[in-house]
């Protein structure tokens, strides 16, 4: 679904395509939703509701009538479809339609012969490659990564994620794809990413973490960064429900933790 936006330095109009989340509080915090096309790194512990947000995310999409494809790199895509039957907000014939598209990249990397622990620059450009046939030929206009911290784990030089990031930035940009790429961080990281060169690379990047209130531990999200539109920054409140995610601001005074 898109959604116009406007906004040039000498204070024209300019339509710009956005992607509505359908997740009403981070469309709300974005100011509309994502600007078509960007590639966003959804960044947080273990725990912090990255792959449900992700998966809303899709399923949003595809209720409608933008094709959506998710790329899981380590949960077989068989328990992810166990785990989502306990949300309201998900139909299975969104799967069996082909609405919502799951694929086990390990199957990928099966097919390409990708079996060693390094990742050679050729076996880089051939993933790169697999993953943008399979969005060209599916026709999907969002795209989950979930990991990527899991596919640059075989990626071990940071001038070969760079050029794997841009390529596939690029790639997706022009077929139009708008895609979240999951990255797991530890307690305590100061940065968004396992090598800290992702999230200069990305359009966007969402931190969700853990804060402590009166002896509860909150889920929390902030965007940091979003090229192409004007956003908040404070901190949000994210709460998991059957019906999907809830958000609402945090109140101040409050320190965040594993974050």
């Amino acid at each position: 679904m898109d959604t116009a936006a406007a906004s040039s330095g000498t204070g024209a109009v300019v339509a710009r395509g956005r992607t509505v989340t359908g997740i009403e509080g981070l469309d709300n915090i974005l100011n509309g939703g994502i600007p078509r096309g960007s590639m966003v790194l959804l960044a947080g512990a273990v725990g912090t509701g990255k792959t449900t947000l992700s998966l809303e995310y899709l399923i949003r999409g595809a209720e409608s009538g933008e094709r959506s494809l998710f790329l899981s790199v380590t949960e077989h895509t068989a328990k992810l479809v166990e785990n989502l039957a306990t949300f309201e907000f998900f139909r299975s014939e969104l799967v069996e339609s082909g609405a919502l598209v799951l694929v086990d990249l390990p199957d990928i990397y099966t097919r390409l012969g990708l079996d060693r622990e390094e990742l050679s620059s050729e076996e880089i450009f051939l993933l790169t490659k697999a993953i943008l046939d399979l969005v060209a030929e599916t026709g999907v206009k969002r795209c989950v990564l979930d990991s990527l911290t899991s596919v640059v784990y075989r990626i071990h030089r940071d001038e070969q994620i760079r050029d794997f990031l841009l390529t596939l930035s690029r790639g997706l940009n022009r077929l139009g794809c708008t895609t979240l790429l999951t990255s797991e961080l530890a307690s305590g990281q100061a940065r968004y990413s396992t090598h800290g060169v992702e999230e200069a690379i990305v359009d966007g990047v969402i931190l969700l973490g853990n804060a402590s209130r009166r002896g509860d531990i909150l889920r929390v999200l902030q965007v940091v960064k979003m090229r192409g539109t004007s956003h908040s920054r404070a901190q949000y409140v994210m709460e998991l429900t059957p019906i999907g995610l809830l958000m609402a601001p945090h109140l101040k005074g409050n320190s965040p933790e594993g974050t």
